[in-house]
């Protein structure tokens, strides 16, 4: 069977750099993106380092019939779908703390990097698992940081790191051949934080290789919350 990776938010920052590298190693890569140019852009940049591209899905993660013609696109044209990088998220306001913060920012986060992603997750479920599949997510810890914790972007992903460890457990008591499970990449300069560049952080490159080599490590993760490179303590 082949290796083939459907990456959301694959045509830029952390997405671009797992199907990258993940490519590299040998899989055959499907970009989930919004923007028709900036997916072309991106596929163009893949192929240019040699990777695999199969070619690009449309997925709005705020758009619900978006979401389901996207899964629909993919069951149909990569029935060999055998990994689901959950990457595509929005920030959120993170300029405001939790008393300024927005209850319209709140539930638009939510819908995107909770709901979105649970839908897309539900939808390709069945393909995953007829192909003993896995679901990696994207995330951040549930456990609250002193040093950065932007209330609806947390939120959203706390919900999400709820979603993996429930079907982990349900995976396992049903016996359905699929492994779900979390990462976090730690500070890593992308546009979502306005490219900030501090100490501890990384670059895409190096987050994308890393990222690569877990999930080519031939281990078990179901329902682990993995962190590639733990948040550094400020002094």
């Amino acid at each position: 069977m082949e290796n083939i990776v459907l990456v959301t938010g694959a045509n830029k920052g952390i997405g671009f750099g797992i199907a990258k590298h993940l490519g590299l190693s040998g899989w055959k890569v499907i970009l989930g993106a919004r923007d028709e140019k900036r997916a072309e852009k991106a596929i163009n940049e893949l192929r240019t380092a040699g990777v695999d591209v199969l070619g690009w899905v449309n997925i709005e993660l705020q758009d619900l019939e978006s979401i389901e013609k996207a899964a629909k696109e993919v069951s149909q044209n990569y029935p060999g779908l055998t990994l689901l990088v959950n990457n595509a998220g929005i920030p959120g306001d993170m300029s405001v703390d939790s008393l300024h913060t927005e209850l319209s920012d709140i539930k638009k986060t939510l819908d995107v990097n909770f709901i979105g992603t649970f839908v897309l997750t539900k939808a390709l479920i069945p393909l995953l698992a007829q192909n003993k599949g896995r679901i990696v997510n994207i995330t951040v810890p549930s456990e609250i940081s002193p040093y950065w914790h932007p209330l609806a972007y947390v939120t959203s992903k706390a919900a999400q790191n709820a979603m993996m460890g429930v079907m982990a457990i349900e995976f396992q008591q049903s016996g359905t051949p699929l492994e779900i499970f979390s990462v976090h990449p730690g500070p890593t300069t992308t546009d979502l934080n306005g490219n900030m560049s501090l100490p501890g952080f990384h670059d895409i490159e190096t987050v994308g290789l890393k990222m690569a080599e877990l999930i080519n490590d031939g281990k078990n993760h179901q329902g682990e919350f993995i962190e590639l490179y733990p948040i550094v303590k400020e002094d």
